[in-house]
């Protein structure tokens, strides 16, 4: 596997591999990978010939208080993983590779973006447009994978891809977890040994709200209820949201027919943990 840091680099790779008949899979990250990002480059390796793996901490969707220096970052770590995976390239660019002086467009999909975590992250989801649309035109993959875990970002990605005629699937892959239920995440390593006992906290209200769902009389308004009052169970938590929407528009239902997210987002201590299921599972 080849680590490469240049937009030309790529292109290089590309184009050979296409002018083979091959085709490609994309995996966008911003690194310090886990299981949760193996499980999304295996089934790039799967669907395509050739994986492409970016690691980029995007500073473009991070607002100021937000941890952008602070981030997590492990190149030799996650190189070494998207290897034993079987990913064929690297791309780890520098934020002047990807924004040279002057960059002024961005890509967005403005009311998307607005809702769940969008409330607290104004600009993060313009962010998270503007470099999947720029990955896509420097790799022009057949496939691009996302995890479920950041479902809004799904949403919204394929939202993008389908509003653009972006020529790419997307696809999404189902929540890694740790064995005690807690969805893998980059940021759990913010966690202090008793936050992350804490943090166990938001698995527990989506079994919650996971069980009250499978009586199919039961409103929103109660499996949010049922999941608040599970997460008042433990006082490290600092609920953000527990929202049940309609998983393409996400906004708000008065019942359950149709696709549904069920979304939570919840601090633990300085850390912002997001969980989430939908329905029909």
């Amino acid at each position: 596997m080849k680590i490469v840091r240049t937009i030309s680099e790529v292109r290089q790779y590309v184009k050979e591999w296409r002018s083979q008949g091959l085709t490609v899979g994309l995996v966008p990250t911003m690194g310090y990978l886990h299981e949760g990002h193996q499980s999304l480059i295996a089934a790039a390796v799967k669907g395509n010939d050739r994986v492409v793996v970016s690691v980029f901490v995007n500073p473009k969707q991070f607002g100021p208080a937000e941890d952008l220096a602070s981030y997590p970052r492990d190149l030799e770590k996650d190189a070494a993983l998207c290897e034993a995976t079987g990913a064929h390239l690297l791309f780890h660019p520098e934020p002047s590779e990807m924004y040279p002086q002057g960059h002024c467009a961005f890509a967005d999909v403005e009311e998307l973006g607005k809702v769940l975590c969008g409330k607290t992250r104004p600009i993060h989801f313009r962010g998270v447009c503007t470099v999947i649309v720029k990955l896509a035109n420097i790799v022009m993959p057949d496939r691009m994978y996302f995890g479920q875990k950041d479902a809004q970002q799904l949403t919204i990605v394929r939202r993008l891809a389908r509003d653009l005629n972006m020529p790419v699937e997307i696809v999404g892959c189902p929540i890694v977890r740790e064995t005690d239920g807690l969805a893998k995440s980059s940021r759990n390593a913010y966690l202090n040994p008793e936050e992350r006992r804490a943090a166990v906290i938001l698995s527990r209200a989506i079994a919650a709200g996971k069980a009250t769902a499978q009586n199919g009389t039961v409103t929103p308004d109660e499996i949010r209820e049922i999941m608040l009052r599970t997460l008042a169970e433990e006082p490290a938590a600092n609920v953000e949201y527990v929202e049940i929407v309609d998983s393409q528009t996400l906004l708000p239902v008065d019942n359950l027919n149709g696709p549904i997210l069920v979304a939570i987002a919840v601090r633990i201590g300085k850390t912002r943990l997001i969980d989430n299921f939908t329905l029909p599972e």
